[in-house]
């Protein structure tokens, strides 16, 4: 492995860290203007992955759906703010050490360009989150003292939200490596579509369990990554069924008339997903 994959891959782990850390505070911190904007600068983040992924690739390496260092400390809002400031200069300072180290005559200068391309997201990043942090703090009395006359939530409320959290985090990372390597394009885009998706059933799953006073666990089950185009689409199908099953069971369990239409909101969109998947694999079964 050469060295620009292998610092493609570190900002590839370290981009998804910062996805999930982010995602986890504007859950947790809620509805309004400044939840929304961390969920955009998450979205930039994704697509530095997908961005760096696609670099790996092209290098011919392999890309990662490992994670880095999440910060998950600080007791509210404004403590969040100073751990994601300190997270953009992690990133600004590792962009431009790798800058500095790529040989531009022997590497790709695309990875180069790149790279300067990121780094100018995470400078920008890092203004807004200090920005964020200012309103945050005159907000902080207000949004404690709504938690504290929240309503007892039953833990088996939280427990099946956030195993649904586990699930989506598990096929979002599932369905874009499988996108990123997959040879069939037509079947990567498919399948690119369809984790955006789940992005937002972990969206949904998330802000709930923070409305009511929990907070998200945003950890992923074990991956399936390996395989041919068949094996792969196989592997999608079996996750599609098996979350059809454990949603169907949950729903079931919830006297929550609003959770109950969540969950079986994103059940038929599982459904949706089971089927298009098969559909996408007898058109591969049939090229070959």
């Amino acid at each position: 492995m050469n060295d620009a994959i292998t610092m493609l891959r570190a900002d590839m782990r370290d981009e998804h860290a910062a996805i999930i850390q982010y995602l986890q505070h504007a859950y947790a911190i809620g509805e309004g203007e400044e939840a929304c904007e961390i969920e955009a600068i998450a979205r930039d983040e994704m697509r530095h992955l997908r961005w760096l992924a696609e670099m790996v690739v092209e290098l011919g390496g392999d890309p990662t759906m490992e994670r880095g260092e999440v910060d998950g400390s600080g007791a509210g809002p404004v403590e969040w703010m100073a751990r994601d400031i300190a997270a953009e200069e992690r990133a600004i300072a590792q962009y431009k050490e790798h800058i500095a180290a790529i040989d531009i005559d022997n590497d790709n200068p695309r990875v180069v360009r790149l790279l300067k391309r990121i780094l100018s997201d995470e400078m920008a990043h890092k203004e807004a989150f200090s920005g964020l942090a200012e309103e945050l703090a005159e907000e902080a009395a207000k949004a404690e003292k709504a938690a504290q006359q929240g309503e007892t939530i039953s833990p088996r409320v939280f427990e099946i939200l956030n195993q649904g959290v586990r699930h989506e985090y598990t096929v979002i990372l599932q369905y874009l490596y499988h996108s990123f390597v997959i040879p069939h394009r037509d079947v990567g885009r498919e399948l690119d579509m369809q984790a955006i998706n789940e992005m937002q059933h972990m969206g949904w799953l998330a802000e709930e369990v923070g409305e009511l006073g929990g907070h998200p666990r945003m950890e992923h089950a074990e991956l399936t990554l390996e395989g041919d185009t068949t094996a792969m689409l196989e592997a999608d199908i079996a996750a599609e069924r098996e979350v059809t099953r454990v949603y169907g069971r949950q729903i079931k369990e919830l006297e929550d008339a609003d959770l109950k239409a969540l969950l079986t909101r994103i059940r038929e969109h599982e459904i949706y997903h089971d089927e298009l998947f098969n559909d996408l694999l007898e058109q591969v079964q049939e090229r070959e």
